[in-house]
């Protein structure tokens, strides 16, 4: 079933800034075309003659500036939620185009528990506090010389990097003010696409039906960060948008028993809460989810996926960012790091030993949660980490609704 929700009324005068606001949803029929895909499954384009009469009109109104070609599409235009309150929507959520940081030793606007998102690209390793993507969902950034997209969606707890060269062209990211499926539909400054941000494909426009190129990245809390990373940078306090970061503007979220209105609740798959975080992995075409509430009885899971062997790490006291309105003091909620598990030309089988560390049964090395060697004859080695997230059991399975689900 589709699900038309104006999350709040669009202001033809402009209105205030940005953070999307609950409101009642509407049922309209379920849609002819394609919806959800799997990762496995190309989305499939559809190119027809377009006018914009066969827009919505909530999506008529608010693109009426934008160069978007509509005639290019994966999806049904009755996908796309309005959620934000005014005209133009487009960037009221404003990503951060030009990042200041800081050392991250000296990160004192950031508690050592609190949650972020951990980049390494070429040995420059970079935080991005989850505190300060809620605000603005994007950064474009340069890391290692890669120009990246850092994306968050805080509905869906979804922190992901892409690669913003695409087609030869450096693609800027920006917030359409749209949602699919509760999640943030992102638009680039070439072609005004719009693109999925939990899986990275496009979904209307020149580039519909393309697939962004993912970088790994992990959440983690900023303490394992500085401890993997001690001359690592973090995103500073100023940003230039004059806002206090450090708090949650979604009290209470991830211990509802069902997602904002965003979503319709009659889809939601019930094998977990709706809330429930979940380690994604995503290995070229294949995805696979591993609940918190599985690997947590099981702080190391040794698998294969797509060919590929892998260890999911779980541990660590990380604040939930999504609870208490005042992040440090949220409860812990972990994380879960999905690694390569494959050192050199050998295969290592991990298990847990507790504190947080972990011993391979082929060297008999002592690793951290980030993926260390501690000690032991691999001491210093570092597992190479695997494109995957911490995204709620909802939102994943939602666009991942064939995929495999660890321990099911």
């Amino acid at each position: 079933m589709v699900v038309i929700a104006i999350i709040v009324a669009v202001s033809l005068n402009g209105g205030g800034d940005s953070d999307a606001a609950v409101a009642s949803t509407t049922s309209a029929p379920p849609a002819s075309g394609p919806t959800s895909t799997t990762s496995d499954t190309p989305p499939e384009v559809t190119v027809s003659e377009f006018d914009r009469s066969q827009l919505p009109e909530d999506l008529d109104l608010v693109s009426q500036e934008w160069i978007t070609d509509f005639s290019r599409t994966t999806i049904e235009f009755d996908e796309l939620l309005i959620g934000i309150r005014s005209i133009p929507i487009r960037d009221r959520i404003p990503p951060i185009d030009q990042p200041a940081f800081e050392p991250a030793v000296d990160g004192q606007h950031i508690a050592d528990r609190e949650p972020g998102l951990a980049l390494e690209i070429g040995g420059d390793a970079r935080f991005y506090p989850l505190s300060i993507l809620t605000a603005h969902e994007i950064v474009n950034d340069v890391v290692g010389g890669q120009p990246v997209a850092v994306t968050y969606c805080p509905l869906c707890n979804s922190a992901i990097v892409f690669d913003r060269i695409f087609d030869g062209d450096e693609l800027r990211f920006g917030v359409s003010g749209l949602l699919r499926n509760s999640d943030l539909v992102m638009w680039d400054n070439r072609t005004e696409s719009l693109w999925q941000q939990l899986t990275g494909e496009g979904l209307i426009g020149e580039h519909a039906g393309a697939q962004l190129t993912f970088v790994p990245s992990a959440i983690t809390s900023f303490e394992d960060f500085k401890r993997k990373y001690p001359d690592g940078i973090v995103l500073g306090p100023d940003q230039g948008f004059g806002r206090r970061y450090g708090y949650n503007p979604y009290v209470g979220y991830s211990s509802r028993s069902a997602p904002y209105g965003f979503f319709d609740q009659a889809d939601l798959d019930d094998r977990f809460p709706a809330l429930e975080r979940v380690v994604n992995v995503t290995i070229g075409d294949t995805a696979k989810a591993y609940p918190f509430s599985v690997i947590s009885t099981n702080p190391a899971v040794n698998d294969t996926v797509a060919d590929t062997d892998i260890v999911i790490l779980w541990g660590g006291d990380t604040a939930d960012a999504l609870d208490a309105g005042e992040i440090v003091l949220a409860e812990g909620i972990g994380t879960g790091i999905a690694f390569n598990r494959v050192v050199g030309e050998q295969i290592l089988t991990f298990t847990a030993t507790g504190e947080d560390t972990f011993v391979d049964a082929e060297t008999g090395s002592t690793w951290d949660l980030n993926g260390t060697a501690l000690t032991g004859p691999l001491a210093g080695a570092q597992l190479d980490p695997v494109v995957h997230g911490n995204e709620f059991w909802f939102a994943w399975s939602a666009f991942n609704p064939e995929a495999a689900v660890y321990g099911t």
